[in-house]
């Protein structure tokens, strides 16, 4: 059987993991497994790796951040002649299966061309952590280790100079990664997509808070819903989403906060720093068997599925429902992590 895979949307440790875990299960099967590169851009302009991957070209990726097929946020669905052109490669290159790494839009994808008759399989990758019927997606725990170690630095600059500093992390519909760094990095306020943004509220914890320690820290998703931003005119990316970059949501939420509380301010952004460097532990332990599953359901010809984490067990869902409804924090977890900041 020859199968390509692919990883798809912004990079994340755990990537290279499961490539590595993929290949080399494949392998006990005698598959070969072929690079694609570029994400779907990649079979939508024909760049596939000249020969199959091996396990000496996989078999160190396990501390390795970052893809080493590359990535793209192509979406071959928003135009036909690329449509027709993926499946024209497909065929062209004589793949049995597409193993697609990635988050909601790159699984959409797989998603749609199983629907139409291409088998596919998907592997949870996203730092945000919003896929539907999987406990955890690979990316996710390193990036909030990354954001942890930045509240625990950006904690000493503003103990130092008596400030408010509000760090703005990843996150554009599902408030994960901002409720686990605050959490884990003992934020005194955690701003999320799926709660309304009270400053009132807020800034009167900040000042009770920055009267007993003389600081304060306030981690905030970048998908908050910031009162009065027009959008309208918003730049979007191949997905129809708005380029969160552009949205200054630290820098937003430090200047209300300054200028309700006159506490001095500041605002950081650990960005892209979230997405680079070698993987967590727990991401390449998860990935890697992701990786060895989905090889699995490759050999068992369960196409349309996406591997998952349930509790301790990895299993295969149907990955239409993967996609269908993003997997947001529930009320009742983020008032039961409110307990650490109401004080």
């Amino acid at each position: 059987m020859k199968i390509g895979i692919l990883t798809g949307g912004g990079d994340c440790p755990g990537l290279n993991p499961t490539i590595r875990g993929f290949v080399m299960r494949a392998l006990d099967y005698n598959f070969e497994v072929w690079g694609i590169r570029e994400g779907w851009k990649g079979l939508v302009q024909g760049i596939v790796e000249e020969q199959p991957l091996t396990v000496g070209r996989v078999e160190e990726l396990v501390s390795q951040g970052g893809t080493m097929l590359r990535s793209s946020r192509t979406n071959p669905y928003k135009d036909p002649a690329q449509l027709a052109a993926v499946k024209q490669n497909i065929g062209k290159f004589g793949f049995d299966c597409i193993i697609a790494l990635g988050g909601e839009d790159t699984l959409g994808v797989a998603s749609k061309l199983w629907k139409d008759g291409f088998p596919t399989v998907g592997v949870p990758k996203t730092m945000d952590n919003d896929l539907s019927e999987t406990d955890y997606t690979f990316g996710f725990d390193s990036a909030v280790g990354v954001n942890v170690e930045a509240v625990d630095r950006l904690r000493d600059t503003a103990r130092s100079h008596s400030r408010v500093i509000v760090l703005e992390v990843m996150g554009r519909h599902a408030g994960w990664v901002a409720l686990y760094s605050g959490i884990a990095g003992g934020a005194d306020w955690i701003l999320l997509p799926e709660i309304p943004l009270d400053y009132e509220a807020m800034c009167a914890h900040l000042k009770v808070a920055y009267a007993r320690k003389g600081y304060c820290i306030v981690v905030a998703s970048e998908g908050v819903n910031l009162p009065n931003l027009d959008e309208s005119a918003a730049k979007l990316d191949a997905f129809g989403h708005v380029i969160l970059s552009d949205r200054n949501v630290g820098e937003t939420i430090a200047s209300e906060i300054e200028k309700r509380t006159g506490f001095e301010t500041r605002a950081a952004a650990t960005g892209h720093i979230q997405r680079g460097g070698p993987p967590s532990a727990f991401d390449r332990v998860l990935a890697s068997r992701l990786g060895i599953r989905a090889a699995q359901c490759v050999h068992e010809k369960d196409f349309g599925k996406m591997v998952a984490v349930r509790g301790t067990e990895i299993v295969a869902v149907e990955i239409e429902k993967a996609v269908g409804v993003l997997r947001t924090v529930p009320l009742d977890l983020y008032e039961t992590a409110k307990t650490l900041f109401s004080k």
